[in-house]
């Protein structure tokens, strides 16, 4: 039976495949599916910028609004010349090309048509992209790319931070584990707790403000509606820690907490732990981890985060493609094999801002625990 098959090349293909390579990778990484947001009102983890998807340049800047702080004028003193002038901080994300490719070898070798070789690489660059991703909002979340031994960034990363700097928490945006009050002192029984959640949860809701000039942590709303929610992200080990010292019944009244919430639609509230205090419990394998905590720097540790909106941001340049991943066919060795090639321009960042000459995370507190694999008993 006779088959049409869309060369290499074809504009059509191309097309198509650049689209359906973004749905993929949407649907299949962590992060794309449950915290961004699109726009600057999003209320979102991850916001989305969109400036340079239609216009050219490779920074985006955007601004932190503080909050005013003057006195109020009382009774008929003059107001003329006491106002007080509305107060802007700045931060940037650069974005730069990243690529990835697949080879699918000469005529002898492939044994299928062009259309299933598309669909394999779809599949297999979409897995990729998803991946990638991921890792890259992990480790600008938590200032830290960690010893994570499934992650692909390794040597290329020093090339990534040298477009968008990795920022570690700052003092202000930091926890750690139950009796420790820092990364050097980490004993292996400071594991994750429900006291240290209780600390982030008091924090977010006294934190900054006013005169204070530290931003407060706002909670995080789905862009479709619902309620004002926090989310915690663990690492799973984290998460094992937090079920023997919580119980089953806890764990229980946390999913109906869960069940019951008014704007549970959210992809937040997906696949999630449970609930507790209006914080969205995570659990996560790509959550960054490190294996010298302590005093004598041999403690396993991992960095949960605890965020709420505008956290982090991340934004695109599609270059007269309106499509944020582009589809590449090529030949090579004389037409003999098929390279089909995926790229995106865009960065990640975490938003921090120099507010009089410090750097303060805007939405993010990150929270050190002692974290090793769980054995038996």
């Amino acid at each position: 039976m006779a088959r049409t098959v869309i060369g290499v090349n074809a504009p059509n293909a191309v097309k198509r495949y650049s689209a359906a390579l973004w749905l993929d990778v949407s649907q299949k990484a962590y992060w794309g599916q449950k915290f961004f947001g699109k726009g600057d009102r999003s209320q979102m983890p991850i916001q989305i910028l969109t400036d340079l998807e239609s216009d050219a340049g490779e920074e985006v800047k955007y601004d932190l609004l503080m909050e005013l702080r003057m006195e109020p004028i009382v009774g008929d003193d003059v107001l003329e010349g006491k106002e007080e002038p509305l107060r802007f901080y700045t931060d940037s994300v650069y974005i730069d090309q990243m690529r990835c490719g697949v080879n699918t070898g000469g005529r002898m070798t492939r044994k299928r048509t062009l259309h299933d070789l598309r669909q394999k690489s779809k599949l297999s660059q979409g897995n990729w992209w998803a991946r990638f991703m991921d890792e890259l909002c992990f480790i600008y979340m938590s200032g830290a790319r960690g010893v994570n031994e499934n992650f692909i960034l390794n040597k290329k990363l020093a090339q990534i931070m040298g477009i968008n700097p990795i920022s570690q928490p700052d003092a202000e945006h930091h926890f750690f584990g139950k009796a420790a009050t820092d990364f050097s002192n980490l004993a292996p029984t400071d594991t994750m707790s429900l006291s240290a959640i209780d600390r982030m949860i008091t924090r977010a809701g006294t934190q900054g403000g006013g005169a204070t000039d530290i931003p407060v942590l706002q909670p995080t709303r789905w862009d479709g509606g619902g309620d004002e929610n926090y989310v915690l992200v663990m690492h799973p080990w984290q998460e094992q820690a937090l079920r023997n010292e919580a119980g089953d019944n806890t764990w229980l009244s946390w999913n109906k907490a869960l069940t019951t919430a008014v704007g549970n639609k959210s992809p937040i509230f997906s696949n999630s732990l449970g609930m507790y205090r209006n914080v969205v419990l995570h659990s996560h394998r790509n959550v960054i981890r490190f294996n010298n905590a302590g005093a004598t720097q041999d403690v396993p540790a991992a960095r949960a985060l605890f965020m709420g909106a505008q956290a982090g941001v991340i934004a695109f340049g599609s270059p007269g493609t309106g499509n944020r991943i582009q589809w590449y066919e090529d030949m090579d060795d004389r037409g003999n094999q098929v390279v089909i090639t995926s790229g995106s321009i865009f960065g990640i960042k975490k938003a921090t801002f120099n507010i009089n000459g410090k750097k303060q995370d805007m939405g993010v507190f990150a929270l050190d625990t002692a974290a090793a694999e769980p054995v038996a008993v």
